[in-house]
């Protein structure tokens, strides 16, 4: 049982700067970008203990709903007892960064529009079926044969033996 039950108990190795990553923070933290609506991923930075997320968070993904000049507002779900909880945790903005959750989504939505874009100047015939612009799970891989790297020799099988001189 832990002695100590603070806000940051147990956060040595969850807080702690990465190799070669202590030292002052990049500007490009501060220049970046963040409006209302975007999902960003928290990750405590621990060099700014200001504006800092609890370690339940840490790792957490939200949608931005508030920004101000030196801080964002963001609405994390968080699970009390079996219920969704909408929390809203405000942060300093050197602890989130933009997240990457969506970009696989607009990336495939740009591709779908752009099929049916060009399905219009072909005249309304649809070159690609709807079946197409939709994702489907990989399927399993092709079987084959596995041969022997020397030609004319069966491959060694090995069986369980017994342990004849336990017995």
């Amino acid at each position: 049982m832990p002695h100590s039950y603070g806000s940051r108990a147990r956060t040595r190795d969850l807080f702690s700067r990465g190799f070669r990553k202590a030292g002052t923070i990049p500007l490009s933290t501060y220049l970046r970008p963040i409006k209302r609506g975007d999902y960003v991923d928290i990750k405590a930075n621990s060099a700014v203990q200001k504006g800092m997320p609890h370690k339940f968070y840490h790792g957490k993904t939200g949608i931005v709903f508030n920004v101000t000049k030196s801080s964002v507002g963001v609405e994390v779900n968080k699970i009390v007892r079996g219920k969704v909880l909408v929390k809203r945790v405000n942060l300093r903005v050197e602890h989130v960064k933009p997240s990457r959750c969506r970009e696989e989504f607009l990336n495939r939505v740009k591709a779908n529009d752009r099929l049916k874009r060009e399905d219009k100047i072909k005249g309304g015939k649809r070159a690609v079926p709807q079946s197409q612009l939709q994702r489907f799970p990989v399927a399993p891989k092709a079987g084959y044969v596995v041969k022997s790297k020397c030609a004319g020799r069966a491959p060694v099988v090995r069986y369980a033996t017994l342990y004849d001189d336990v017995l």
